[in-house]
């Protein structure tokens, strides 16, 4: 993403608009990028752009500014900039000009993580002016105001304030939960998911007032800023999304397919679940993996599988194939295993099977 070939190119996009300028810091980057992990690949280039520019925030601006009157000045190569736009403006105290050009940028890209940086140097200066953009025309820049507040941006630096008082991005939610581009609502149910990891409580309560006064598309947005509370079985969360406690529910299973799995197969199972109740019951199916850890205990890791309602007297038949292919965030152990099924935060079933490494 951030490649030889867009650092090359953002040098050539500078030097065309500040000719006056070597940019000899830039120049030798692309020599150096060879095997570094991208974030690395950021901070390179950044530092290269902060060495090559003249001190103060005024030259960069003037650069940046020009340089966004071409088509060809978007992509990766605007990452770096914008995180070396942050620091210029937060050392010079420029917040309104830099928050300003960052805006301009983030449609080239996104300049949500660059915004981490102004969030740390000053919170109620920077939000004051993020609040601004949610009545922005560019959906883009409205999206940076609750995508670059979220207290876990993935990638992002944390924020510790954002962290430890996630209700000062409220009214920044508030103001954006009913707009027309799914790009920002998407954003502001994973901001409130984020809430929902710190502080349960007032997720659902955001969310409560929110279902309260709710346009066409709420429902949906609340039921995916809800998802980690739901999986992790939360009473006020389940109830407010009408998942009563599953009392009239009997489930047969999981039946799994086979008594055990090696790393780089799946794993098939099957049950049936029936309301044998007098009401309609909405019901939040998931399943439980038990992982082997290093020391021989179990972990567990909820996944989604579906929703359903039933009606009195109905049942479901449903089955799942769950993959055990090696991915990046896990580190998968020998020994034996257990699946769990969940319903409205419930545990249901439990099957045990044997996971083994190596074939």
């Amino acid at each position: 993403m951030l490649s030889t070939e867009s650092v090359v190119a953002l040098g050539k996009i500078l030097r065309a608009v500040e000719p006056g300028l070597e940019f000899a810091a830039l120049r030798g980057v692309p020599v150096e990028l060879a095997g570094m992990a991208f974030s690395d690949r950021g901070r390179l280039v950044r530092d290269a752009l902060l060495a090559d520019l003249p001190a103060g925030y005024a030259p960069a601006d003037k650069l940046f500014r020009a340089a966004l009157a071409r088509d060809d000045f978007s992509g990766w190569m605007i990452w770096p900039v914008t995180e070396a736009v942050a620091v210029r403006a937060t050392a010079a105290g420029s917040f309104e000009e830099g928050l300003e050009l960052l805006a301009l940028l983030t449609p080239r890209l996104t300049a949500e993580f660059a915004l981490r940086t102004f969030l740390a140097a000053d919170l109620e200066r920077t939000l004051a002016t993020v609040g601004t953009w949610t009545k922005h025309p560019d959906e883009h820049v409205r999206r940076l105001a609750s995508e670059g507040t979220r207290p876990r941006l993935p990638w992002a630096k944390q924020v510790r304030e954002i962290l430890a008082h996630p209700e000062v991005t409220r009214e920044i939610l508030d103001a954006l939960r009913h707009g027309e581009s799914a790009y920002v609502r998407r954003s502001v149910a994973n901001h409130l998911n984020d809430v929902s990891r710190a502080n349960p409580a007032l997720a659902v309560d955001i969310a409560t007032s929110w279902l309260a006064d709710a346009a066409e598309t709420t429902p949906q947005l609340v039921r995916h800023a809800l998802r980690t509370l739901i999986k992790a079985g939360d009473p006020a969360a389940l109830a407010l999304l009408g998942y009563a406690p599953p009392a009239a529910i009997t489930v047969d299973g999981p039946l799994l397919s086979v008594a055990g799995v090696t790393v780089g197969e799946s794993l098939e199972f099957t049950f049936d679940a029936r309301n044998e109740g007098p009401d309609e019951v909405r019901l939040a199916i998931d399943y439980v993996v038990h992982h082997v850890k290093a020391n021989g205990t179990l972990t567990p890791k909820v996944f989604k599988l579906t929703t359903r309602t039933l009606a009195p007297g109905e049942s479901v038949s449903l089955a799942k194939r769950h993959s055990f292919k090696p991915i990046s965030t896990r580190r998968y152990y020998d020994g034996e295993h257990a699946l769990e099924l969940q319903i409205n935060g419930h545990p249901f079933g439990r099957a045990t099977f044997t996971l083994t490494t190596e074939a």
